[in-house]
C-alpha cells in the first residue's frame, strides 16, 4: 500500500482503506504470508489510533463493519470498537468464534478468554 496521509482522509475514506486492509489480511493468512499479514496489521493500527484521535472517537464508523462479508474485516472491526462499545463487539466476536471459520474464529476465541480473565483491556 502507498504512504497514506491518514490525518487528511474523512473518516468513510478511513473505513474504505481499513476494509482494504482486511481484506488483503486474509488474503495474506491464507497464503501463509504472515509478515505481510504483519505490515497490514501496522497500517490497521495505524487507521485505528487516527480513528481514537478524532473528536468523539470516530471508531464508531467501523461498526458498519459488522455486517460485512468478510470474516477478518469483521473481526477487527470488533476488536477495534471494544471500547467504545464493549456489547455489541463482543456479541460480533462471540458470532465469529461460534462460526468455527479458522483462523479467525480461534482468534475471536481467544480475544474473549483474554477480555473475561483481564488480560485483554480495550483502549
Amino acid at each position: 500500500m502507498k504512504k497514506l496521509l491518514l490525518n487528511e482522509m474523512q473518516t468513510n475514506e478511513l473505513v474504505d482503506v481499513y476494509v482494504q486492509i482486511g481484506i488483503l489480511q486474509y488474503s495474506a493468512l491464507d497464503d501463509s504470508k504472515i509478515s505481510k499479514y504483519n505490515r497490514l496489521y501496522d497500517e490497521k493500527r495505524k487507521i485505528e489510533e487516527e480513528m481514537r484521535a478524532r473528536p468523539g472517537d470516530e471508531r464508531r464508523a467501523l461498526m458498519v463493519l459488522y455486517g460485512y462479508p468478510n470474516m477478518q474485516v469483521r473481526l477487527n472491526a470488533a476488536t477495534a470498537t471494544l471500547a467504545i462499545a464493549p456489547e455489541p463487539a463482543r456479541r460480533m466476536l462471540e458470532e465469529i468464534r461460534a462460526s468455527g471459520w479458522p483462523p479467525q474464529a480461534g482468534a475471536a476465541g481467544m480475544r474473549v478468554r483474554r477480555l473475561d480473565d483481564g488480560t485483554f483491556k480495550p483502549k
